[in-house]
Order: structure tokens, then C-alpha cells, then sequence
């Protein structure tokens, strides 16, 4: 087996644990009654450009604790395009209309939200490249929002060489 299988299962039995708990806590509200859904909660895995395994976990529930609130958080994916230097963002936002998203770049974040009836998603999401805030362009489509930014080149220092006489 190589390392990577192994680190493999150790993820998939850490997140099959991570299931099996969540069933339980939905059990605790179906005999309480008290809230109502909907309640969801998974995983998005991707290899990362180490060749490493990356796990993030998404929705509006986590293993052992209660929702907090029926907002849900999209699955929300960063994608680095080195070829035509652009980093793109794109969350899975159904039920909502394009003039339902809120979309805020702060610095090193951005803040995404939608509401539309009992459809309410909210996400922050870390950016973790150098990009042009200023450039930032958006589309919704089909419950699928894209969001894109040219990355920042690294300046050069600037300098002068002085010749020695």
C-alpha cells in the first residue's frame, strides 16, 4: 500500500464515523420535534497541487453539534488557473435568482449570501492567492455561481545597478 492509500482510509473512516454520529443527532430531532430542517451536511474531496488528499466539509450542520440556524453553507470550490493567471470561485447556490446574491471581497476573503424564501446560504471564504480585488467578475447560472479574479503578479524590486568606476 502506498502512502497515499493509507491516508486515504484514514479520511474515510474518520468522515464514516463523522456520518453515523450525524445520523444519530438527526434522530434527536426527529423525537424532540423542536426544529425543523432541511439538515445537510458532506464532504467535497480533491487532490490538491501537492498530490495530498483535501477534505472540506460543508452544510449547515457538523458532527455533535446542533444547527445554530437555517442558513446553509454552499460547497464552495477554488480553482487556480496558472495558464491564463485567474483563480476562480464556484459555490452551489440552488433555489436562489441571481439578484438574491450578495457577493463582498474583503481583503483576503470573500463573503458570499443569498436568500430567497426559505432558501438562505452564507459562506466566507479565504482566498489564498494574491489576487486583483478590482477585477473580480461574477455569473450565476443554474444554481451555480462563478466567481473570478486575475491574480496579482509579484512586483519585481525595483532597483538601479550602479557601475563602479
Amino acid at each position: 500500500m502506498t502512502i497515499f492509500d493509507d491516508e486515504f482510509n484514514r479520511i474515510f473512516k474518520r468522515m464514516s464515523g463523522s456520518f453515523f454520529n450525524i445520523d444519530d443527532i438527526f434522530e434527536e430531532f426527529k423525537t424532540e420535534g423542536s426544529l425543523s430542517g432541511p439538515y445537510y451536511y458532506g464532504y467535497s474531496m480533491t487532490i490538491g497541487p501537492d498530490g495530498k488528499p483535501v477534505v472540506k466539509e460543508y452544510g449547515n450542520v457538523k458532527p455533535g453539534l446542533l444547527p445554530s440556524s437555517d442558513i446553509r453553507e454552499p460547497l464552495v470550490d477554488t480553482i487556480l488557473n496558472e495558464k491564463e493567471k485567474l483563480v476562480k470561485l464556484v459555490a452551489e447556490m440552488p433555489g436562489v435568482e441571481k439578484s438574491d446574491v450578495k457577493i463582498l471581497v474583503q481583503g483576503k476573503s470573500v463573503d458570499i449570501s443569498a436568500e430567497h424564501g426559505d432558501k438562505k446560504y452564507h459562506a466566507n471564504v479565504p482566498i489564498k492567492f494574491k489576487v486583483d480585488e478590482n477585477s473580480a467578475k461574477a455569473t450565476y447560472k443554474n444554481g451555480i455561481l462563478e466567481l473570478i479574479f486575475k491574480l496579482v503578479e509579484d512586483e519585481k524590486p525595483k532597483g538601479k545597478t550602479v557601475e563602479v568606476e
